[in-house]
């Protein structure tokens, strides 16, 4: 298992799990095995490897809602506007037995109808149509390409190898602050092979069948020092 901590990765103690690391965590039992405080803090398992997460700031779970926020405002403006979105909802790869909890997940409209009237537990890679994802200092790594930082499967990777159309990374590192949208996955190779990118302070503009803008004047990289 790995857990990470405020600052950096870290390795944590082992555990004998009485199944694999994904059954558990498909079944929400992964938590509790682990004993971990009901404060926050996530459970993931990316490219099979349980990752802990602390609970997210202030800084970022405003940028997380100025997102779905402009979701909202384009509903308003257009009531044939098809697109919902829905916070810290687990996400199931079934496909690469994996399990993520995206900061935001993007669906049609009738997707998230059939899911409510279930009240699914997860939702699929199939029923989602984008992925948000927003960086923080203890996990960022996990959220990029494979790279110096963590070089096996990372979620980007996932949700690639996984189809999901379009993901959405907020990269909150003051020597990288912007935003990235990765489209056009290769399941096969677990590369997106479109991107385009805005810096914070410029408006982003989803291309189609999205189109609707994100205004980024408020959003920050996080501080070079931790507080």
């Amino acid at each position: 298992m790995r857990e990470e901590s405020h600052n950096v990765s870290a390795v944590a103690h082992y555990y004998t799990l009485p199944d694999t690391p994904y059954d558990l965590w498909v079944r929400g039992e992964l938590a509790d095995v682990l004993h971990l405080p009901d404060d926050g803090t996530r459970v993931e398992v990316i490219g099979g490897e349980i990752v802990v997460s602390p609970g997210p700031t202030v800084g970022h779970n405003g940028i997380v809602q100025d997102i779905a926020d402009s979701l909202v405002e384009a509903r308003i403006a257009d009531p044939t506007f098809r697109w919902r979105c829905v916070q810290v909802t687990d996400l199931n790869l079934r496909d690469i037995r994996d399990g993520y909890i995206p900061d935001l997940i993007i669906l049609d409209v009738d997707m998230q109808d059939e899911a409510r009237k279930a009240d699914a537990r997860h939702l699929l890679a199939t029923q989602v149509d984008l992925v948000v994802e927003v960086t923080s200092r203890s996990n960022a790594a996990c959220d990029r390409q494979p790279g110096p930082r963590r070089g096996g499967a990372t979620k980007w990777s996932g949700y690639a190898q996984t189809g999901i159309p379009n993901y959405l990374l907020v990269d909150r590192d003051p020597r990288a602050a912007q935003t990235l949208f990765f489209s056009n996955p290769d399941r096969g190779s677990g590369m997106y092979r479109h991107l385009q990118s805005w810096e914070f302070g410029e408006t982003i503009r989803l291309p189609d069948p999205f189109g609707f803008a994100i205004p980024t004047d408020k959003w920050d990289p996080w501080d070079e020092v931790p507080r």
